[in-house]
């Protein structure tokens, strides 16, 4: 099964990641990688220098430039992994060593999704089946 841990939040333009962070963050891409269990991983620049969003409403499409307010929304990096269960994604999201990008008592989140699969038995490949068929 293939998950996705989304690492929320977005630094301002101006933040440089700590050399702390840094470091522990590739220590953790490593042991992912030993491991065998990570398919990609990057970090996101911030929504103030790169960020936009095609929001379609009321049959039009307009593009609203960054930065977003509610940055514990966003998404400031990733890792896609191949693991066996939910529980053991659930397991390397909680070594993500994302105490190193908050101060006091800001928080940091993983989240966890699962990759969709088109061929799934379950109930996200049907409901993504019945969105096929109400396309033909």
């Amino acid at each position: 099964m293939r998950f996705m841990l989304l690492l929320k939040g977005d630094p301002g333009a101006d933040a440089r990641p700590s050399d702390e962070l840094i470091g522990a963050m590739q220590k953790y891409g490593e042991e992912l990688h030993k491991a065998g269990v990570l398919l990609a991983g990057e970090g996101l620049e911030p929504s103030a220098t790169s960020g936009a969003r095609v929001i379609y409403s009321g049959g039009s499409r307009k593009v609203v430039d960054g930065p977003f307010a509610e940055s514990k929304e966003l998404v400031a990096g990733y890792y896609l992994l191949q693991v066996s269960s939910r529980e053991e994604a659930i397991e390397w999201a909680s070594r993500c060593p994302v105490e190193f990008a908050v101060q006091g008592d800001e928080e940091a989140v993983v989240e966890v999704r699962r990759i969709a699969e088109f061929g799934d038995q379950d109930a996200v490949g049907e409901a993504h089946r019945a969105v096929r068929e109400q396309a033909r």
